[in-house]
């Protein structure tokens, strides 16, 4: 398999090299010169590893013992159990599928173990060096560290909104002692981080000097490990690979439901792929209306589910990409024009009316919406779940078509928003063993304002 850049410039990569890369030379995204077919006979009865190393190989044909890589990464040690990604009835025709039961209690491990354990093992065979560059909305940057933590060859750079997340995962982050590992908390909030991770990445030289990388879902490794639970996900709620079974995905960053997409043009039948947006809905916009506009920092809301609070939806490009046919230069120019005037805006292209085909729908949930998810599934079902589950579940309910399965995720467990969960049940959520008491550690990080310069002289002095 190899890769192309989403703008259309340079010569297609292979996956080991986009792996270290994360953003292509000409600031687009990698993608799959073409996309794999999926055996779903094959695949039903498989277990979680053996179901990640058969959809994995397809995307990384070119990485050395993937097999052990995916053995040691998906275990009933740092999974919590057999299944991986266990699925929850609470009621025929609605399912819960958990994603959250990694390290750090949210699904982003399912793919930042595997991220961790690839870079390891391609440094090691190259004798090289990387340090990862990062931005977090809340759960990207603990899962990363927890993941990177520790190993050989790596430093992790994490940028961070300062008082934007939850206090736990704040705490998640903040506390790691490790020396590889550098928190940078910036004054402003996630999208300013995220720029600056692609102003530094645009930045050829010092990208080339330092060995920068990265752990966001920019990097198609995530995308493609989480393209694995949707079968899985499937394979659990359905007898027959006959059957269609509809999604509904907390986004902001449009990374985990890209990778639905993903699962369905590789011919998992999905009607239908439900995107839930929180107060800062430039997603659930565009496709309500074909009109993309991200808002400036100073128009991003503070919600009660402050990981979907993203206005510049980084793989939004990879899906437009798709839209328009593999054409990079007509990406160019949309992602140009969105630099020149701030929007760009699809709906009276055929462009747009192709988005039926793609299976996408949306919606909108607001805090009032989330006390109220919360509520009505722990007293139905006994049921507890997070903020931005909740977002999901309520628009995938509204968007839940009669005889159609309907899969939500688990984004992250109720323990990272304990004040949440008080507000909606007057309940404390239950904490896993080990967390107790974890905003009360010692924390280390660096306060830095939102500026690229700054963040790459933290770099330059720090970088391996």
């Amino acid at each position: 398999m190899r890769y192309v850049s989403t703008r259309g410039v340079g010569a297609p990569q292979r996956f080991a090299d986009i792996v270290l890369e994360g953003l292509a030379p000409d600031g687009g995204l990698y993608v799959p010169e073409s996309t794999p077919r999926a055996d779903l006979a094959a695949w039903r009865r498989l277990g979680y590893p053996e179901l990640a190393y058969e959809v994995l190989k397809l995307f990384a044909d070119d990485v050395a013992d993937l097999k052990n890589i995916v053995e040691r990464t998906y275990t009933r040690e740092i999974f919590g159990s057999d299944e991986i990604t266990p699925l929850k009835t609470l009621e025929p025709g609605l399912h819960l599928l958990g994603l959250s039961n990694g390290p750090t209690l949210a699904f982003k491990d399912l793919a930042l173990q595997l991220l961790g354990n690839l870079f390891e093992v391609v440094l090691e065979q190259r004798g090289e060096r990387l340090n990862i560059l990062g931005a977090t909305s809340g759960d990207t940057g603990s899962a990363a560290e927890h993941a990177m933590r520790g190993k050989q060859n790596l430093r992790v750079f994490m940028l961070s909104p300062r008082g934007r997340m939850s206090p736990f995962q704040a705490a998640q982050m903040y506390s790691l002692q490790d020396e590889n590992i550098h928190n940078l908390a910036l004054e402003g909030v996630f999208d300013d981080c995220q720029d600056i991770v692609k102003a530094v990445a645009a930045d050829a030289e010092f990208k080339r000097r330092h060995r920068i990388g990265t752990v966001n879902s920019i990097n198609w490794a995530r995308v493609a490990a989480q393209v694995v639970y949707y079968f899985k996900g499937y394979f659990a709620a359905t007898a027959s690979d006959a059957e269609q079974v509809s999604f509904a995905v907390p986004s902001g960053n449009f990374g985990n439901i890209y990778a639905g997409h993903v699962a369905r043009s590789m011919g998992l039948p999905i009607r239908r792929l439900i995107l839930a947006s929180n107060e800062n809905d430039v997603l659930d916009e565009f496709f309500r209306s074909g009109r993309y506009r991200p808002r400036k920092a100073k128009e991003v809301k503070a919600t009660s589910s402050p990981s979907m609070d993203i206005s510049k939806a980084s793989n939004f490009e990879r899906y437009v990409y798709d839209l328009v046919g593999g054409d990079g230069a007509r990406v160019r120019e949309l992602w140009r024009r969105l630099g020149a005037e701030g929007a760009f805006d699809l709906s009276h292209s055929a462009y747009y009316r192709n988005l039926s085909e793609t299976g996408f729908v949306s919606g909108r949930s607001v805090h009032a919406d989330r006390l109220a998810t919360i509520r009505s599934l722990w007293q139905r079902y006994g049921a507890m779940v997070d903020p931005h589950t909740a977002d999901g579940i309520k628009v995938g309910l509204e968007q839940r078509e009669a005889g159609v399965p309907l899969v939500c995720l688990e984004t992250a467990l109720p323990a990272k928003f304990a004040e949440t969960i008080r507000e909606a049940i007057g309940q404390e959520p239950a904490r896993p063993t080990g967390y107790e008491g974890i905003e009360r550690l010692p924390q280390r990080f660096e306060a830095l304002p939102a500026d690229a310069q700054a963040v790459k002289r933290y770099i330059a002095k720090h970088a391996a």
